[in-house]
């Protein structure tokens, strides 16, 4: 399982461009106002052989006790409690101030893994600007830049130092991984509890009844599955207390750890930014996926066809993935959505054959040629298959390095069509090959 890095700290010290330099992104919004992350981003980042996880978290508020910045601060509060290493940012121009103390204090009681990163330091002398960050009691300061880069490596280096490279990323179980996500009170334990016919996990019509993530195993047609609820059985006692609503850092894990994702969306609530960044997550993780929209029952015609077209609007990069109109509740149209389950599982695992990629890949220049940068045309040659889960695959050729992303787009769709990938991201990779004479230009 990947590690986890959370981005905390008070509004405006640069959470965000350290998130976007981490991920290599600009998937943050970054600009010079403070408050302006108001939920989490999350991302992949790599160092070496070593890939983590970085969520950024919104302006770190604990003092106030209601309102938009109330619920910011327990959305950081829970991802500290789930995270393998939580770097706090301060702002070293600033200086230390009461409420990065207040936060410091929050942490130390965390028990949680702790850097201190003093961010904006570029142009100062680093002792300086880290001793009176000391205070904190958190342990050595570092002096970084976010937006420089400066000491960012170094600092990422120390997160991961207690955690060991990957070995591979091969599965070693038969039985497929479904991870079910999605936003609180969408249906996911009662989808759990109809597929097992008995009330395994705990369904109650509250968000955030779920925390942890769990894992039943399960037959179906004579298939074995894992079932990956992104929530855990939780004291029904507990269930008004002030908990998070959604809990992401766990979400990312399961997604992380699954072989296919069932992504649930309410058919009854509006679709927000949250499933379109879970989503999201979901594709840039490379993971097979099924969308299960609920309570489809009991919604007349007018409010299906509203919901068909908003789907279609704000998940519309979702169109490899089938989508099923469910409910959970009443075990309607769980067959289907498990035979497209199977069916993405084998699109990511598929085997393309040299031969045929190429054939395909000759076809789609011959209806539509790659458009010319500069005064040349690239000229892809040939394909391959580069990897799988997700399929991977490879084209050389001349100068296909200048391909752009709407012919990737193109080629994508093509290979798609071509052999059936529903239900899985495709990713294709251009080698561009070397120009003979490229080293004797000039002599």
């Amino acid at each position: 399982m990947k590690p986890t890095l959370v981005l905390v700290g008070r509004p405006n010290v640069g959470k965000s461009t350290l998130f976007n330099r981490l991920t290599k992104s600009r998937d943050a919004i970054v600009a010079d106002m403070p408050g302006l992350t108001r939920d989490r981003h999350y991302g992949h980042g790599k160092v070496g052989k070593k890939p983590f996880l970085v969520v950024d978290t919104g302006g770190f508020e604990p003092l106030i006790k209601d309102g938009i910045l109330h619920e910011m601060a327990r959305q950081t509060e829970q991802a500290i409690v789930e995270a393998d290493v939580v770097v706090f940012v301060v702002d070293g121009r600033t200086g230390l101030t009461p409420h990065d103390k207040e936060i410091a204090q929050l942490l130390r009681r965390s028990e949680r893994p702790v850097l201190v990163a003093v961010n904006k330091a570029e142009g100062m002398v680093a002792g300086m600007v880290e001793a009176e960050f000391h205070a904190l009691g958190l342990g050595e300061p570092l002096a970084i830049s976010a937006a420089h880069g400066e000491g960012v490596r170094h600092l990422v280096d120390l997160a991961l130092a207690d955690f060991p490279e990957p070995e591979d990323d091969e599965w070693h179980s038969t039985s497929t991984r479904v991870a079910i996500v999605g936003r609180p009170n969408v249906g996911k334990s009662t989808l759990i509890n109809t597929l097992l016919g008995e009330e395994r996990v705990i369904a109650f019509d509250a968000p955030g009844t779920t925390r942890d993530s769990i894992e039943i195993d399960f037959e179906r047609g004579g298939n074995s599955y894992v079932l990956i609820d992104t929530a855990g059985m939780r004291k029904r006692g507990k269930v008004f207390e002030a908990i998070e609503k959604f809990s992401v850092v766990k979400t990312l894990q399961a997604i992380e750890d699954a072989n296919v994702v069932i992504l649930m969306v309410d058919a009854q609530a509006d679709i927000s930014d949250q499933d379109a960044h879970i989503a999201d997550f979901i594709v840039q993780s490379g993971r097979a996926l099924v969308v299960a929209v609920n309570k489809w029952d009991g919604l007349d015609g007018y409010v299906r066809e509203q919901t068909r077209q908003m789907l279609q609007r704000k998940l519309k990069f979702l169109d490899f993935a089938k989508f099923h109109f469910i409910s959970a509740r009443d075990n309607i149209g769980l067959g289907n959505l498990f035979r497209s389950v199977d069916a993405a599982y084998a699109a990511a695992m598929t085997k393309l054959s040299t031969p045929r990629l190429t054939r395909v890949l000759s076809d789609a220049i011959a209806r539509q040629a790659p458009p010319k940068h500069g005064l040349f045309r690239p000229k892809p040659r040939y394909a391959h298959q580069g990897g799988s889960n997700p399929p991977i695959i490879v084209i050389h050729g001349n100068a296909v390095d200048q391909i752009g992303d709407s012919y990737r787009r193109y080629l994508e769709h093509t290979f798609r069509d071509a052999f059936h990938l529903q239900g899985t991201p495709l990713r294709i990779q251009f080698v561009a090959a070397k120009n003979p004479y490229a080293d004797k230009e000039g002599r």
